[in-house]
């Protein structure tokens, strides 16, 4: 299996460097595209949360561009459309991060935006109460949701009394709590340089993308900018716990089944994610999709994911099915889990599952703002700036042993977390 290794990003094309307050960056230049996109993550994730006030960060984040001291919400969202360019800001469990793009020549604008929105939000009344309005407009929706609620009902399961079992957008009930104080506190406490990292790629010289955001952001101090909470680890499940979160009057349940998984640094995660692929990722959703939707006709759709972070992970196979099939989709699901830990993958799924995996890489990264996601999982994950450039030797490497240790190791089909929401 080939691959051309000097197309992809490396230690020779990688800059990276930390300024005097803590801000690490990572830069590649691309001149064959007149843009330049942004992106990075920050230490202000919903770990922050007080469990009265779920919600929080997330509120903050979207809060962020509503108004700065120096420019109203109409005044920033005129000023980027003026460049065509965007700017946007996103929560996560462990951080909180944006993304940006622009024309070259407009970095400084779109930077220094991104500096006032990060350190001048002024969170204005009226327009707290509009954002708060929209935010729980989209809780109601995702109330009536059975894939949405499903996902949380797993995460309850397998995640209890656990930070990760958590809704990151929080509730209807703690939403309403939320003050402008709070969001003021929040930002105050918990924003600052310590931790955060921006990638910029595109038709920008390293050392000037350096000094760009060295203008508009090396000036940033906070201090007493609090640390990120430890992680607990998960407790294993004991034995099989369903949940069925009722929602009247739908017609489709969806269903979540599954397990721990690895975390992203965890030796096993490689195998583990080969492996799902062969599960219910690979042609028409692997063995999964094959079995439930294609030849049992039980599902709307089918899947496996690996989800693996920081902290502990999770794998898990989602479907949608009609209510009458919850209970023969899911005997089936957890059929094929048994398959998978006690037979593995043969040799022609795995080989076809490492040239699915080595063939799309050149793919994500053909965009500068799939670049640049690139280089922050790099950098969160600590895997190298050579991981790339290894990254075909990593995947060929594993073997089918590889594979179904990893499946045994996680995946216990008699201790499963299964969650159905629907009528």
């Amino acid at each position: 299996m080939k691959t051309v290794k000097s197309t992809l990003p490396g230690p020779d094309t990688i800059h990276r460097e930390i300024l005097s307050n803590g801000i690490t960056i990572l830069t590649r230049s691309n001149f064959n595209s007149p843009s330049v996109a942004v992106s990075g993550y920050f230490d202000a994730g919903a770990l922050f949360d007080p469990d009265e006030k779920l919600g929080l960060a997330d509120f903050v984040t979207s809060a962020l561009m509503r108004g700065t001291k120096k420019h109203n919400f109409d005044e920033i969202y005129n000023i980027l459309e003026s460049v065509g360019a965007s700017l946007g800001f996103s929560t996560g469990v462990h951080r909180s991060g944006f993304n940006g793009r622009s024309l070259a020549e407009e970095l400084p604008l779109l930077l220094s935006l991104l500096s006032e929105a990060l350190t001048q939000p002024t969170f204005p009344k009226t327009e707290m109460e509009k954002l708060r309005a929209q935010i729980l407009t989209g809780l109601a929706i995702n109330a009536e949701d059975t894939s949405e609620m499903a996902s949380q009902a797993f995460d309850k399961i397998l995640y209890k009394n656990h930070p990760y079992s958590r809704p990151d957008e929080g509730t209807t009930e703690t939403v309403k709590r939320i003050t402008r104080d709070d969001l003021v506190k929040f930002h105050r406490e918990h924003y600052g340089p310590r931790g955060m990292v921006i990638a910029i790629v595109g038709a920008v010289e390293a050392e000037e993308a350096v000094r760009q955001v060295e203008r508009a952001l090396g000036g940033w101090q906070v201090k007493g900018q609090k640390e990120p909470p430890p992680i607990p680890d998960v407790k294993p499940l004991k034995k099989t716990i369903t949940k069925h979160h009722r929602i009247a009057g739908k017609s489709q349940s969806d269903i979540v089944i599954g397990t721990n998984g690895p975390k992203r640094k965890d030796p096993e995660y490689m195998s583990a994610a080969l492996g799902n692929n062969v599960l219910g990722q690979f042609g028409m959703m692997g063995r999964i999709g094959d079995s439930v939707r294609e030849k049992a006709g039980l599902a709307y759709y089918a899947y496996s994911s690996l989800n693996a972070g920081i902290g502990p992970g999770s794998w898990e196979v989602s479907a949608g099915v009609n209510p009458s099939n919850v209970r023969k989709a899911s005997d089936l699901i957890v059929d094929e889990l048994k398959r998978f830990v006690d037979e593995g993958v043969t040799e022609d799924e795995l080989a076809d599952s490492k040239a699915n995996f080595i063939g799309r890489l050149p793919l994500s990264l053909e965009s500068n703002k799939g670049v640049a996601g690139a280089l922050l999982n790099i950098e969160r994950h600590d895997l190298g700036l050579d991981y790339y450039l290894r990254y075909a030797d990593l995947v060929n490497e594993v073997t089918r042993g590889d594979v179904l240790n990893a499946a045994r190791k996680y995946i216990d089909p008699a201790r499963l977390a299964i969650a159905v929401a629907g009528p």
